[in-house]
């Protein structure tokens, strides 16, 4: 029985809650037995906070067979460990928070709860926004399809608990690929959305568009399912709105086959030749389904260059604060931003921004003109736990540890959704997706592409044990 729930989608598990055939405190133990089972293989839920969970359950049912139902109707999900759930703790993967126990749940993990959320734990995180999933306070973070690989970051842990079938739904957040990154290296999906769709926690500068909060699932209904029950407005947020028209959810059920995409294997990045192969056999593909087919992208030019500037402003203004006391207790990289962020003059700053407008006004013209611009969610496959990040993509060095992530980080910088979606694997079995970008606010226009490729694709969904 604990298995056969395992196996089934959230959207599946949401009609048998509300059928009566399933109890969310029945979930709560089918998600402990498999979390104890898969968790010394993989680390990717450090943090349980089951006990808590149970109560959530058992107040779920009540309201449930009172009628008071909710979106997500009680099913179990797992937080990131850089938001703060009540009464849990919340590292945010470093040390200097090692012991922060968070009094309330903040806006973002709230609304989810409020919506029939179930908060089984905290999942694991890259040490202050790395793109790989390891940190001083609770180690790495495996990819089950090879567990001498990372599964990317920084919100990995959710991927991973996905993927091997420890949660039905999953929270993370994205600064420069953190939701698209590790669904692609796992086989599941992510959802940058637009900024102001998901009210974002209260550590988060609420003048910042280019950190977002957003949701992880096996399959295109329960992502939107998740999204549902994510989106609205909190006066904390003020970017974001209250929630309005149809349901992402019933987008999602009506799968749509677009006129016209356009495709990009590299942006003009270096990109590993799997990775090349796989997105060309799709574009092929969609060609092939009598899709009217693009092969370009707009130019980046400049476009990464001032992300390194604009994430080192925000690095320093968030964490110069806490530099004197805990200095050593920052990662090497991330100091690196950090100082950047304070050395750099005004001019890089407002050269930066003026890129970033190029940059979007480019992106948005494109978009005019193809509707949708698919390309790669990362630039290498998965790679050794035991580096931080590839030095080398496709024989080109990388600049730093953020040249890798290039290919999703500047279109953070643009602020358009994006959407992580599985497209095949690598002939060494490893998973391979492309993020598909649409104009703002054109989520479900997004979720509607991505099912009718879910349906024409046929991969599989169902949970897997780490190998």
């Amino acid at each position: 029985m604990s298995h056969d729930l395992i196996d089934l989608s959230a959207t599946e598990i949401r009609a048998r809650l509300r059928a009566g055939e399933v109890t969310s405190a029945e979930l709560v133990e089918a998600a402990a037995a498999r979390i104890a089972a898969m968790e010394p293989k993989i680390n990717a839920i450090p943090t349980l906070c089951l006990e808590r969970a149970r109560a959530q359950a058992r107040a779920a049912d009540t309201a449930r067979a009172a009628g008071r139902d909710t979106v997500l109707s009680g099913i179990p999900i797992v937080v990131k460990d850089n938001n703060d759930v009540a009464g849990v703790r919340n590292t945010g993967g470093t040390p200097i928070f090692k012991d922060r126990i968070s009094t309330t749940s903040d806006r973002t993990v709230a609304l989810m709860e409020a919506n029939g959320a179930v908060v089984l734990g905290k999942s694991n995180l890259s040490e202050l926004g790395d793109a790989q999933t390891t940190n001083a306070v609770h180690g790495t973070t495996l990819n089950p399809y090879d567990v001498r690989l990372t599964c990317g970051g920084s919100s990995g842990g959710s991927a991973v608990a996905l993927a091997t079938g420890e949660a039905w739904l999953a929270h993370g957040n994205d600064y420069g690929g953190s939701l698209r990154i590790p669904a692609a290296f796992c086989n599941v999906l992510g959802l940058r959305p637009t900024p102001g769709r998901v009210p974002r926690k209260r550590l988060t500068d609420p003048f910042d568009t280019i950190f977002v909060e957003g949701p992880m699932a096996r399959c295109v209904d329960d992502l939107a399912l998740m999204f549902d029950a994510m989106v609205g407005y909190d006066s904390g947020d003020f970017l974001s709105t209250p929630a309005s028209g149809p349901s992402f959810f019933a987008a999602a059920r009506e799968p749509r086959k677009p006129a016209r995409i356009a495709v990009s294997t590299d942006l003009g990045l270096p990109v590993e030749a799997p990775i090349r192969a796989v997105v060309e056999a799709f574009a092929e593909m969609l060609a092939g389904a009598g899709i009217a087919v693009h092969r370009g992208h707009p130019a980046t030019t400049g476009a990464m260059d001032a992300f390194r500037v604009l994430r080192g402003e925000s690095f320093f203004a968030t964490w110069e604060p806490l530099l004197d006391r805990h200095r050593d207790l920052f990662p090497a990289a991330v100091m690196g931003d950090i100082m950047r962020g304070r050395d750099q003059p005004g001019r890089a700053i407002a050269a930066a921004n003026r890129a970033r407008t190029d940059f979007y006004r480019r992106a948005v013209d494109f978009l005019d003109d193809h509707d949708f611009l698919v390309c790669p969610a990362a630039q290498a496959m998965p790679f050794s736990v035991d580096i931080l990040a590839p030095e080398t993509i496709d024989g080109q060095p990388m600049q730093d540890y953020l040249g890798w992530i290039a290919i999703t980080a500047i279109w953070s910088l643009s602020g358009l959704p994006a959407i992580s979606v599985p497209i095949g694997f690598s002939d060494a079995g490893l998973p391979i997706g492309v993020q598909i970008l649409s104009h703002g606010g054109r989520e479900r226009d997004l979720l509607r592409l991505a099912a009718w490729i879910e349906r024409e694709l046929s991969l599989p969904a169902t949970p897997i044990d780490p190998r």
